[in-house]
Formats: C-alpha cells, structure tokens, sequence
C-alpha cells in the first residue's frame, strides 16, 4: 500500500540562512503520510516508532514543491514497517524572475528513509 502528499515549503519552513529548510520538516512529512497509511491499513492513526535509517541526500529550500511517498512493505502482527521517499519536483528560478520556476524532470530524491509503526492494541493481530 502507498500514498503520496505534494506542497510547497514556505518561508515559515526555512530554518537556516539561504532559505533552507530543516530536514526535521520533511521527517514530519514522512510522519503525515505514516499516519494516512495506518489509517488506511487499519482504520486508526497508530503511532511511529522509529526511524530504521534516515539519508539527507539533497537540499531543499523554501519555495520547493515537495513529493513525500510512503509505503507498508511488512505487516507484524503489533507494527507495520514503512520506507519513505521525498522528492523535489518543482524549484523557483528567482534568477530569472520572482515568480519563475522549474518542473524538474526527472524529480531530485532529497530524503529516503525507513521506520516502523505500531498499532493500538485493539487492532493487534492474533496468532
């Protein structure tokens, strides 16, 4: 099972000088798309765990648009376990104009990362 999210990090994402966004910011991502996910899969929210690994690979500024994909690739009988992609596919050109931008294609992989969740014990799987 997969889902998608796309926005757009605002000013109010920047953390750093230059506009750039803490990488904090696209881990709460990965948290949004784990939550739909587990909605999804089990009709509740359930809570992450942990992060198995986490790779910064790119920057990503404000004014980017951000894909954040995740998908369940294992279901335990108490947690699902999550890989997460994100991409930047749209950047601002403010060279050329304020208001100018790029589709880039292919989009840039900024965050991979892996994590498992758990459910509430209620939806628990028996043996």
């Amino acid at each position: 099972m997969k889902t998608v999210i796309r926005l757009r990090m605002s000013s109010h994402d920047a953390h750093y000088g230059g506009q750039l966004v803490d990488g904090a910011r696209i881990l709460a991502l990965f948290g949004d798309v784990a939550t739909e996910l587990l909605i999804r899969n089990d009709g509740d929210e359930g809570l992450f765990r942990a992060y198995d690994s986490v790779e910064f690979l790119a920057p990503v500024h404000a004014g980017d648009y951000i894909e954040a994909e995740g998908e369940i690739v294992q279901v335990g009988k108490t947690s699902r376990k999550m890989t997460f992609i994100a991409r930047k596919i749209i950047a601002p050109r403010p060279d050329i104009n304020p208001s100018a931008a790029d589709v880039l294609d292919p989009p840039l992989v900024v965050v991979r990362a892996s994590g498992t969740c758990v459910v509430p014990l209620n939806l628990q799987r028996k043996s």
